[in-house]
């Protein structure tokens, strides 16, 4: 594996603060290369500021507290190539006070806890690579962390190997929501994992080639739903592309944290296409014999392509169209309706 180059390119300038608008209701800050956007973060006072991130390539771990709400961090151009913020954390890197190692969560290069976040016209990636660091076995490496309540990403590419995206809420009882639009999101092993309501909607998911002898060599969805949750992850009108020879990967398996035994995982796609990366007869696994995945939430519906064609029926349970009426992001997502906002 070799690791990712990021090509943005624009000269230094400062950190400025744009003329408010809205009647002073509204704040904006400019970032731009040789600035930081954790500066950008920690300079927002309240509710309903914009940061925007010009093209460049911003090498920097970025965290969005609780008390940042109804934030916007955007690109400055509509292409998600151009601004690029990156960094290379994994679980098992040490931290630099000798306290001890990241953990996947702390891993992340982008973190959000402040309900409202929109993030927009990005490159969150990490690109820490196992091949370079062969003494580390916590090999997560996760580039965004979210959980917050109505977290929107809207034409964000989301670039790393293991555990690319942590959906998660900010407790067991809290059904936190969050809506991916139009977004690229990459990885190998367990790339999209999380116990939030989490609805993708034209996504595209990339799995990686991987240079193992074993398969599978990872999965697309990990869900961690808590029990009481009826609604967990939902890919919808999304696609599934490999970089890996055909059946390599499984489309997901289910993820009950040793910390939290109640999870009862639940994840639908529907009207999807499925490429050929994806094991058609045997699309999940079991992370855990404890917890086999016959007895998760798992569920299909509508979906095309050479992975999504059903051999063995038992392996890849489909919803009726009754239940599927109640699997759609209006469902999920409840009274908040970001898809209204396009």
């Amino acid at each position: 594996m070799r690791r990712r180059t990021f090509t943005a390119a624009a000269a230094g300038l400062a950190l400025a603060a744009a003329a408010p608008a809205q009647a002073g209701t509204h704040r904006v800050l400019h970032v731009r290369p040789g600035d930081s956007v954790q500066a950008a973060v920690d300079a927002v006072t309240g509710p309903g500021w914009t940061i925007v991130v010009h093209p460049g390539t911003y090498r920097e771990v970025v965290s969005v507290p609780a008390d940042k709400a109804e934030l916007t961090v955007r690109g400055a151009s509509r292409d998600p190539r151009a601004a690029v913020i990156v960094y290379d954390n994994a679980n098992g890197t040490p931290k630099p006070d000798g306290s001890g190692t990241y953990g996947t969560a702390g891993s992340a290069t982008f973190t959000s806890a402040a309900p409202g976040l929109t993030v927009r016209d990005l490159t969150l990636a990490n690109d820490w690579l196992r091949a370079d660091h062969p003494d580390i076995t916590g090999t997560q490496a996760v580039a965004a962390y979210t959980y917050g309540d109505r977290t929107h990403f809207e034409n964000v590419r989301l670039l790393a190997h293991q555990d690319t995206l942590f959906v998660e809420t900010t407790a067991l009882a809290t059904f936190d929501r969050q809506y991916f639009l139009r977004c690229y999101i990459e990885g190998d092993v367990d790339f999209v994992f999380g116990r939030a309501t989490a609805v993708f909607e034209e996504c595209h998911f990339h799995t990686l080639r991987r240079d193992v002898g074993f398969t599978p060599k990872g999965m697309v969805f990990a869900p961690s739903t808590a029990r009481a949750n009826p609604y967990g992850i939902l890919a919808v009108h999304s696609r599934v592309t490999s970089g890996a020879e055909d059946g390599a990967y499984k489309l997901a398996r289910p993820w009950v944290p040793s910390y939290e035994t109640t999870a009862w995982p639940s994840l639908v796609v529907r009207n999807s296409w499925i490429g050929p990366g994806i094991d058609p007869v045997t699309p999940y696994t079991t992370m855990r014999e404890a917890y086999p995945w016959q007895t998760m939430r798992f569920r299909e519906y509508a979906n095309s392509g050479p992975g999504a064609v059903i051999s063995v029926l038992e392996n890849r349970p489909q919803l009726t169209a009754a239940e599927a009426a109640a699997h759609t992001r209006r469902t999920y997502l409840g009274d908040w309706r970001p898809y209204e906002r396009r």
